[in-house]
């Protein structure tokens, strides 16, 4: 399964769209937007492009009740998960956090095969090792915003496990 995963959109509806977009012309089935997202307007663009979206809240909250409320009348297309997820996506399980260090944790813990998170605005990705003896990736889109760094969103395909960071213009 490929997925999209972004992060920190700080109502930049027109970029996170971007990405979005990008993600569904490289067949994307699934958007995980791991935080800051401000209010509900911010994801309607994205949303039109048709892929169903996570999404987790960070420290920036934004409009909550317009977030949960966008999410209900979405008839399931968007999903909103409160402080973090915890999915099956294509056989895998993924933990979704706004939080590196939190993701950092979790990754460390073997339960998941993949963690995303934001809040950093620095796209990274890491490779952990795990208490199982295996080692789990750690993805950071970096801001979808591009709020004091560039625009950067990751594409990921989860039953390779790998994935990359992309730049937006």
């Amino acid at each position: 399964m490929r997925v999209c995963i972004v992060s920190d959109s700080h109502d930049a509806s027109p970029r996170l769209a971007a990405a979005v977009e990008r993600a569904r012309a490289w067949d994307a089935e699934v958007i995980l937007h791991c935080g800051d997202i401000i209010g509900p307007n911010t994801l309607r663009a994205a949303m039109q492009v048709g892929l169903p979206m996570h999404v987790v809240h960070g420290n920036n909250l934004g409009d909550v009740l317009g977030l949960a409320g966008l999410a209900a009348e979405s008839a399931g297309r968007l999903r909103y998960h409160g402080d973090h997820a915890r999915l099956t996506l294509g056989g895998r399980r993924v933990f979704m956090t706004h939080y590196p260090d939190i993701a950092r944790g979790m990754a460390a813990t073997g339960e998941y095969d993949a963690v995303f998170c934001g809040h950093s605005h620095r796209a990274a990705i890491e490779t952990l090792q795990n208490v199982t003896g295996g080692r789990t990736p750690v993805v950071n889109p970096g801001t979808v915003a591009g709020i004091g760094a560039p625009a950067t969103f990751a594409l990921g395909d989860l039953a390779a496990l790998t994935f990359s960071i992309e730049e937006l213009p």
